[in-house]
């Protein structure tokens, strides 16, 4: 691990530091990309979409994961500190059921076990946006969205001309980072390239020992969008992720024991837009790959690839109707030392957008995904928002989705070439009501189930291995269930609360799911004492967790109290100093057994626009 950070510098944006108050309030003029096949205004689709923008996407975090969680509904677990293994868990369901996406670039690494992104690296370097779609969305997007979505969406020019934002930090464990984001804008189009440095020393991953486990990784992401003529625009994205992080290899007999894993991930994202009178036709091709290594270990290098390419077109048949429809193709393969898999798979998919009623929007989705192996497999979404009065808003969805079995799932030493798709369904009903420009209260009651499980047997013999053991389809159905409640609200000029608390009630045949709470509770506070000092605390209390069957007897699974606190103050209308403390009171807690989780950590940072 450097002891240093290769030259970054910088500044970022001059805005308070907020906590999560990462629910937009009802506004039908915020548009979102994810909930639709095309975009939609918040206001008027059915289904549950967060939203994070700016400095509410981390920070106040030294990982975005941490400030996921304070959303309704999100929940996660970590091996250690950042650049560990850390998966995202959406309303009881955990990552393998997420599909993420960076500038439209699917980041899913098709050579891990189960196919999924690893959040544990995961900084706010160059990011601008994320939505969080709720709930099975497989008719938009295919497999891995039983769920939700994650859209990421990095830095991009607002103004016209050249302009940028930067920013500094460092801090406990010898953490230093850096960003800068720059950009221009015409009437055409823009350009923007974003580049980021984090090390960090780090603390031990496992409790058995003291080594500390440092990370340093960089990212580079660059996008652009250029209007040829008034009908016709092209773009484009790439993305670059390289990192190392230190590992625990060891266990409690021999405790020392370590190593080191690489990682390299690239992405591109190329398309094109064709409006020929009421029907836009987008065309787009889609790549991504991921080199991981471990040196040390019994495997030691991973690989995986994707190529996609795809059709959309969008019709306007009238100012209350519109039909999206289009086609994909996909091809993915995987390398595990000497062995490999690939799959291709084609669907078509449709969407309906209606307005009935300048009062209700009504969304009817279709998808049809046929693979080279276990064959087709067709699922939908109906979605409604209904608007009795300007300031409420009722929601309500049901969908069908699917995980298709990982290329290792099928293709390694304990794979099984003829798994079938986990198959799912899932409802929720929520309503919203807001109060001007004062703040909001929210409710949704979700419930989605999964059948066809796919799991390690022990006793399983189907993969041919002389010793027992393979993956297989198993016995039960996974059920998760629960409601999300929240509210923001302007208390007095300059004072604003937030707070959630979600219930989740996610089993397994009939057990519950271990690291899974059943109460999540968030609360914030924000306060802007001058036009120059602001200052938040942030509270999150997890209650009634269960630790996996794998997790030491003096394991720290449990309840815990996290808070947090800060202070910002603008030196310059576009120059911001803070300083972050996370963990205030330096609570001892793990969220999966036997790895420890950060303790009481100060950081300091300059960020600025230009």
């Amino acid at each position: 691990m450097k002891s240093t950070m290769l030259g970054l510098f910088a500044v970022g944006t001059a805005l308070i530091s907020t906590s999560v108050v990462a629910q937009e309030s009802y506004d039908l003029g915020t548009i979102v990309l994810s909930p639709s096949l095309s975009p939609v205004e918040l206001g008027r689709t059915g289904t549950t979409v967060e939203v994070l923008e700016g400095e509410e996407v981390g920070e106040e975090d030294s990982r975005v994961l941490d400030r996921l969680v304070r959303l309704p509904g999100v929940n996660s677990t970590s091996n250690g500190p950042l650049g560990s293994t850390a998966n995202i868990q959406v309303r009881g369901l955990p990552g393998k059921y997420v599909g993420v996406r960076i500038d439209g670039i699917e980041v899913t690494d098709p050579a891990s076990t189960q196919k999924q992104f690893g959040f544990g690296g995961l900084t706010s370097s160059g990011i601008q946006r994320i939505e969080l779609l709720k709930g099975s969305q497989s008719a938009l997007y295919g497999s891995e969205a039983i769920a939700g979505v994650i859209n990421i969406t990095t830095f991009s020019p607002e103004k016209l001309g050249f302009s940028g934002m930067a920013s500094v930090e460092g801090g406990s464990y010898n953490t230093y980072s850096g960003t800068l984001s720059t950009g221009y804008r015409s009437d055409r189009g823009f350009i923007a390239l974003s580049y980021g440095r984090t090390e960090t020393d780090g603390f031990s991953a496992r409790s058995y020992n003291t080594e500390k486990d440092g990370f340093e990784q960089t990212t580079v992401n660059l996008t652009g969008e250029y209007r040829v003529t008034e009908s016709l625009s092209i773009g484009g994205a790439l993305l670059y992720r390289d990192g190392e992080v230190d590992i625990d290899r060891g266990s409690y007999d021999y405790p020392d024991a370590g190593g080191v894993n690489l990682s390299e991930e690239r992405g591109a994202r190329v398309f094109a837009t064709l409006e020929t009178g009421v029907v836009t036709h987008s065309l787009s091709y889609n790549y991504f790959d991921i080199t991981r290594e471990d040196p040390d270990g019994f495997t030691r290098r991973f690989t995986g690839e994707r190529h996609k390419l795809s059709y959309l077109g969008s019709a306007e048949l009238s100012t209350s109707t519109v039909l999206n429809f289009g086609v994909d193709h996909v091809e993915e393969k995987f390398t595990n030392d000497t062995l490999r898999g690939s799959e291709d798979s084609n669907a078509i998919k449709t969407e309906l957008l209606f307005s009935p009623t300048g009062q209700i929007d009504v969304s009817a989705a279709l998808r049809y995904d046929d693979n080279s192996d276990f064959g087709g497999k067709m699922t939908g979404r109906l979605a409604a928002a209904w608007r009795p009065a300007d300031d409420v808003i009722f929601r309500a969805v049901i969908g069908t989705g699917y995980r298709a079995p990982s290329l290792y799932e099928r293709f390694s030493d304990y794979g099984v070439r003829d798994l079938k798709p986990e198959e799912s369904r899932s409802y929720e009903v929520g309503v919203e009501k807001t109060f001007s420009d004062l703040g909001f209260v929210k409710a949704t009651v979700f419930y989605t189930d999964i059948n066809d499980l796919i799991g390690f047997d022990g006793d399983s013999m189907a993969c041919g291995n002389v010793f027992p053991g393979c993956y297989n389809q198993v016995p039960g159905t996974t059920n998760a269930k629960g409601i999300e409640l929240s509210a923001e609200y302007v208390l007095l000029d300059g004072l604003k609360v937030f707070g959630a608390y979600t219930y989740t009630d996610s089993t397994t045949a009939h057990e519950r799911t271990p690291l899974t709470p059943k109460h999540d509770f968030v609360l914030s506070l924000n306060n802007a004492f001058t036009d120059r000092l602001a200052g938040y605390v942030d509270i999150r209390h997890v209650a009634d967790v269960l630790p996996t069957a794998y997790a030491p007897p003096n394991h720290k699974v449990g309840d815990y109290t996290l808070v947090g606190a800060g202070i910002s103050y603008d030196v310059t209308e576009n120059a911001q100093l803070y300083l972050r403390i996370e963990n205030l009171f330096d609570e001892a807690y793990e969220t999966a057994g036997g790895f420890n989780q950060p303790g009481r950590s100060a950081y300091v940072g300059l960020r600025a626009s230009f």
